[in-house]
């Protein structure tokens, strides 16, 4: 059995040799040679040898056995047929005709035509789509067989996005040139591997991208970047091949990193110090006016029609502050076209209205409000690739085109929870909540596992009677700082709560032996129900109630230049929907037009903020955009303050 195994162990030694003879040959080191003179020997050059000899870079020893490659010298040179890009030719799909047919007719690939009109990637071809059909001229070209290849360094190209575009680490890449300096000049010609054109890695400038560390493996960057090594992976493609090296440069979601901040310490950017774009930039307001069913005979009666319908009334609220913003950045000198479409809340007109005008050329659309508008109008205009904000949608389909302008209620829940974590003082945590909300309370609990947990009282029937006694909440209170969750979007529990545990604050007071008891009230989601009439703001106040929000209210005494013009031209102070409108709206521009385009402005603008709103938008993996900051406040002396951290 042995001797059968070594036979064959030689059989196979022999015919790789034969095979690998055919290509290479092999060169014992004499004394005094050199790679160069080796090189020249075999009519080859040195990076060949090195190519096929790493080792020889550090050290040429005599006697050692080096695979020279064979010399391309004597052959004759190869003749290649490219293809170069010459213009397009319009097209207008007609009837029966499919990709397969104008591949044919055009003798082009299909996937040629669907390189030039992305929207055949998403959605099937259609009778009428207008087509761009590559043409091509070919040209001969002799083919040259390197393993590197030149590379002329572009502007303001750094060494690791040069790597990352050939699939190398830095390391290696300053192996292959080790004259290109620490800093590269624009212009500089560097030695990369020979892969084809198609073959190298394209810089995404709205992903962010990371340099591996050594001893630095999938878990470590899952903790580091909050991702699996399967969404790696799916990213870079080369990982699944090659593995995790150090020094290799990675593709992440920007701002992907596992810290939970929501926004916080992020640099506020002004956009109206950065402009740099004064063309004329054409946007779309979508909006569930409905105004056929206003009753336009009178005054009277349209004021009865806009009052009873609550999309118009909201439209029409969002739409004024849409208007005060096109004046105010008409005024920085920004040229902006805005066309106003009326949804009618219906899904058809959704469809005519992108059917019948040309969304292909239009820099962003603010809108729809309703969900499924919205989400109706976001798949269509995918195919142009065209940016579309929700100005309210928290819970969307986030297509690569979409930006989720409203944070999300997890977001808001998180920013009080990390709150109360960087409290460095030990306090007693207590949560109250209703029936409804004990899956909240419970989740309160896994953060804070010391946390006392009070469940409203229940009937005989088991039905939830929204409230608590003095006793249940005095009997977990502690001398000290006290944290209080209140959950619940009942406005009656809100008002006992609250009036319980501002009686329950004490001053200390050393003669009668009394310890000091702070209470300050939070919630993982403030509602209407803290608004109430029956709740008394003076007790929020007491119990310096805090949560988070998605908009903070403007306050009338710091002279807002916006609340007064508003004033002055609608005789009313704007109500949240019209600061909404405002807001969005000039930061859609100002984004366009302090950047390429929106998506590249998620990148030079991580932050924003404008009367009642700010905007710190994060890609998700696979897909768009969505707001990832909220503002915290508090009940200070009656009023509602940002607590700054």
């Amino acid at each position: 059995m042995n001797k059968f195994f070594f036979v064959l162990c030689l059989v196979l030694v022999f015919s790789f040799s034969t095979v690998q003879a055919q290509n290479y040959s092999t060169h014992k080191v004499k004394e005094g040679e050199t790679i160069e003179s080796i090189a020249e020997k075999y009519l080859v050059k040195p990076s060949d040898i090195y190519a096929l000899n790493p080792d020889a870079k550090k050290e040429l020893r005599i006697n050692s056995v080096l695979i020279i490659p064979k010399s391309k010298a004597a052959e004759p040179p190869k003749i290649t047929v490219i293809r170069e890009l010459d213009g397009f030719k319009k097209h207008r799909t007609k009837k029966r005709q499919t990709l397969f047919s104008l591949s044919q007719q055009y003798n082009i690939s299909i996937e040629d035509i669907k390189k030039h009109n992305k929207f055949l990637y998403a959605e099937p071809l259609r009778k009428g789509d207008k087509l761009r059909i590559p043409i091509y001229k070919e040209i001969e070209v002799e083919e040259e067989d390197k393993l590197t290849k030149e590379y002329t360094v572009l502007p303001k190209e750094g060494k690791w996005r040069i790597a990352y575009k050939f699939g190398i680490t830095v390391a290696e890449l300053e192996e292959l040139n080790p004259d290109m300096g620490e800093v590269l000049q624009e212009g500089q010609i560097l030695k990369v591997p020979n892969i084809g054109d198609e073959e190298e890695a394209q810089v995404d400038e709205t992903y962010s991208y990371y340099k591996v560390l050594p001893k630095e493996g999938f878990y470590r960057l899952k903790i580091k970047l909050g991702l699996e090594q399967e969404e790696l992976e799916a990213l870079n493609p080369i990982l699944k091949e090659g593995g995790l090296k150090a020094g290799m440069i990675l593709k992440v979601p920007y701002s992907n990193y596992a810290d939970g901040t929501t926004g916080l310490g992020l640099e506020r950017i002004n956009l109206v110090d950065s402009i740099i774009d004064f063309n004329t930039k054409h946007i779309a307001i979508m909006l569930p006016f409905r105004l056929n069913r206003v009753d336009f005979d009178s005054l009277p009666d349209a004021r009865k029609s806009i009052e009873k319908d609550p999309y118009l009334d909201a439209s029409l609220d969002f739409h004024s502050g849409v208007l005060m913003a096109v004046d105010s950045l008409k005024t920085l000198g920004i040229s902006l076209k805005v066309d106003v479409y009326d949804t009618k809340n219906e899904l058809s007109r959704v469809k005519d209205i992108i059917k019948e005008n040309d969304f292909e050329n239009i820099d962003a659309v603010i809108g729809p409000l309703t969900p499924g508008n919205f989400e109706e109008a976001a798949s269509e205009l995918r195919k142009f690739n065209t940016p579309i904000i929700s100005p309210i949608g928290t819970k969307l389909k986030l297509y690569d085109n979409v930006f989720q302008s409203r944070p999300s209620n997890d977001l808001l829940k998180t920013r009080v929870v990390n709150f109360v974590k960087s409290d460095t003082l030990l306090s007693n945590i207590i949560v109250i909540s209703d029936a409804k909300h004990k899956e909240v309370s419970d989740d309160i609990k896994r953060e804070f596992n010391r946390a006392k947990q009070i469940q409203s009282r229940k009937d005989k029937e088991d039905k939830d009677m929204y409230f608590v006694t003095r006793d249940d909440i005095q009997s977990e209170l502690k001398p000290g700082k006290n944290i209080v969750f209140l959950e619940t979007q009942d406005a009656g529990f809100v008002s006992s709560v609250t009036s319980i545990l501002a009686a329950s604050i004490q001053k200390e007071n050393v003669l009668e032996g009394k310890e000091a008891i702070d209470i300050v009230l939070v919630t993982t989601n403030s509602n209407s129900a803290f608004e109430g009439d029956e709740v008394d703001n003076t007790h929020l106040s007491d119990l310096q109630f805090h949560f988070a929000t998605m908009s903070r209210t403007y306050n009338e005494n710091d002279n807002n230049a916006f609340v007064k013009k508003y004033a002055d031209v609608y005789n009313v102070t704007p109500n949240n929907r019209a600061v909404k409108g405002f807001d969005l709206t000039m930061d859609v521009v100002l984004r366009l037009v302090s950047a390429e385009n929106l998506y590249m402005s998620v990148k030079k603008a991580p932050l924003t903020e404008y009367v009642e709103n700010k905007f710190a938008y994060k890609k998700k993996l696979f897909g768009g955009y969505y707001n990832n900051t909220v503002y915290l406040v508090k009940y200070d002396d009656l009023t509602i303050v940002e607590v700054k951290q």
